[in-house]
């Protein structure tokens, strides 16, 4: 008779105990971006939303963002960092193949856990929620650090009138713990590879390489606003029936900041009720990517717009095309 294989025992629940994020320190307003291109801040504004974007400055990368945010989270989460049972790290600009990112940020963060990378373009960082869920209530690890990081300007033609005032750089993070309440809802995800054209990179790194170039991020701009205003609108309903909630209960709504239309777009969808906050900080940030969601909930909690223990739908949306969301309370 074969011996029964133990299970591990996790937490029944999980939360969200901290969020943190790294600003960049430089500003690209929209008076600079149109030296670069034939448009206007008027336009730019109209269309998307940002009168501003962040791009890293000297000495900032995405290792040196990531870890600034992650440090803090680990912090403000009031845990140390060796605690850390795995480090998720979403991002799609690190140059470097192998090893991962998340692997050199767990050693110098403090920590032998578990470490990895994701590719999920904006939806990221829920997408490593969702994971990050997972490891705790399974008992995998007892805390996980989920990373956005994102330079995006680093591979943004800024002559490409048609996506170079979108992108932007920065870094968010969150810490996952263990629970005796719930404060993260069922993850809605998904992917739509038949559109993966909408948005992808100019050519293959083996094409750049050879020709001494960098691939840059091209866009279907109308491809991805029907699908993102459409189908994610309905994906974020399916967010609420999974936490078995209705946009009554909600208090925060904090979509991937890709463009003030399609948030518009997506409210008018929901029917949320007016007291729920909306995220909007694309006017000063830009799209950040995976960054995107965690540094809109910090800058909504540190400006006092939201506060912790208040219950907000979050979703991103990107490159795949792949979209996640869930249900969180604040930290």
């Amino acid at each position: 008779m074969s011996v029964p294989i133990a299970a591990a025992a996790g937490s029944p629940y999980a939360r969200v105990m901290s969020v943190a994020s790294y600003v960049p320190s430089r500003v690209v307003d929209n008076a600079e971006m149109c030296t670069y291109i034939d448009s206007s801040d008027e336009w730019i504004q109209q269309r998307t939303g940002i009168a501003e974007r962040r791009w890293a400055g000297e000495g900032e990368t995405v290792e040196t963002m990531a870890l600034d945010a992650g440090r803090l989270a680990v912090e403000r989460a009031g845990i140390e960092a060796s605690e850390l049972g795995a480090v998720i790290v979403s991002t799609v600009t690190y140059y470097h193949q192998t090893p991962s990112l998340a692997a050199k940020l767990a050693h110098r963060l403090g920590t032998t856990g578990a470490a990895f990378d994701i590719s999920a373009a904006c939806a990221g960082f829920c997408y490593g929620l969702g994971q990050a869920e997972a490891l705790v209530r399974s008992g995998a690890a007892r805390y996980v650090l989920v990373i956005g990081v994102e330079e995006l300007s680093r591979f943004t033609d800024v002559h490409d009138r048609s996506t170079a005032f979108l992108f932007a750089d920065g870094a968010g993070a969150a810490v996952v713990g263990p629970s005796e309440v719930n404060g993260i809802g069922p993850v809605v995800w998904g992917s739509d590879g038949g559109q993966s054209q909408a948005i992808t990179q100019t050519v293959e790194w083996s094409e750049a390489l050879a020709a001494g170039q960098t691939p840059y991020i091209t866009m279907d701009g109308r491809a991805v606003f029907k699908w993102a205003s459409g189908f994610i609108a309905d994906a974020a309903k399916q967010v609420l029936d999974a936490a078995g909630m209705t946009p009554d209960d909600l208090e925060v709504f904090i979509p991937h900041q890709a463009n003030n239309r399609i948030t518009d777009a997506m409210l008018r969808s929901l029917k949320l009720p007016e007291h729920v906050v909306v995220a909007r900080t694309i006017r000063q940030f830009g799209n950040n990517s995976a960054a995107s969601v965690p540094m809109a909930m910090d800058a909504l909690l540190a400006s006092g717009e939201a506060k912790s223990g208040q219950t907000a739908l979050l979703i991103g949306f990107g490159a795949g095309l792949v979209y996640a969301g869930q249900i969180v309370t604040l930290p």
